[in-house]
């Protein structure tokens, strides 16, 4: 049986990452926009956290 192709992800851009903030301020759920990016509701908590987009100088997600 053939695999299915994986549903396409949301780039890790600075104008991304604003996204999100903007969205966890005006109080939408982790897991909602997660699933509107196609990203692991952990990558949401590191924005809200600081732990990733909070500045130019971070490493890149690599995948």
């Amino acid at each position: 049986m053939a695999r299915s192709k994986r549903p396409d992800r949301a780039p890790y851009t600075p104008e991304v990452f604003r996204e999100v903030k903007a969205r966890l301020a005006a109080g939408e759920y982790q897991h909602d926009i997660a699933a509107d990016l196609g990203w692991n509701q952990g990558r949401i908590s590191e924005v809200k956290n600081g732990k990733r987009g909070g500045n130019s100088g971070q490493p890149d997600f690599a995948f």
